[in-house]
């Protein structure tokens, strides 16, 4: 079973979206924070990163930014958390990101957070990590990943034991549950095995 002492959180920066997804993201940074988890995350003050980073902040909990020196200078880090570190580009932040966490949790976001998760989920694979990794799909906002989870299994790139590295769930505390119980294949177990 894992513990978590931080959860590294992956959203999008968005100012437009559904004003849903700003709520979401205030519950997950307020759940956190009242169980004690700390918060990763990009680093940001605006869109969902903020909303959890300030929800999380106004109930208590560590928040812990990394930011791309670059972002940093556009003005758009936050300022009032625990720590932000500065980095030099993206690789050094997602690096640090997985290093931080001890299990990985996905909100709605665009092209950094797909690949943020992702990223993680490939290196759970090969078992640089064995963290867990959760999606939260409000609204079905992942269908298509889960759908083309399954398409990279039916056409064998994707073997049946790692469809279900990324736990999907619509509850916070239901899917944090479930990371804690999740198990991520080892490497021996697979690696140099018939594909399926």
């Amino acid at each position: 079973m894992h513990s978590f002492k931080r959860i590294t959180v992956y959203c999008g920066a968005s100012t437009t979206a559904d004003p849903k997804y700003y709520a979401l993201a205030r519950q997950v940074g307020r759940l956190l924070a009242e169980q004690g988890i700390g918060v990763v995350y990009g680093g940001g003050r605006v869109g969902l990163m903020g909303a959890v980073a300030d929800a999380a902040l106004e109930a208590g909990g560590e928040v812990i930014g990394v930011i791309p020196r670059r972002l940093q200078g556009l003005e758009v880090g936050h300022t009032g958390l625990t720590q932000l570190h500065v980095v030099d580009g993206m690789p050094l932040r997602k690096s640090m990101m997985i290093h931080l966490g001890d299990g990985f949790l996905a909100l709605p976001g665009g092209f950094g957070t797909w690949e943020e998760i992702l990223e993680a989920a490939t290196q759970a694979v090969l078992n640089y990590h064995l963290k867990p990794l959760g999606v939260l799909d409000l609204d079905d906002y992942y269908a298509p990943l889960r759908a083309l989870l399954d398409r990279g299994v039916e056409e064998r790139f994707v073997r049946p034991m790692h469809r279900d590295l990324l736990h999907f769930g619509t509850d916070p505390q239901a899917l944090l549950t479930r990371m804690q119980h999740a198990e991520v294949p080892r490497l021996e177990d697979w690696l140099g095995a018939k594909a399926p």
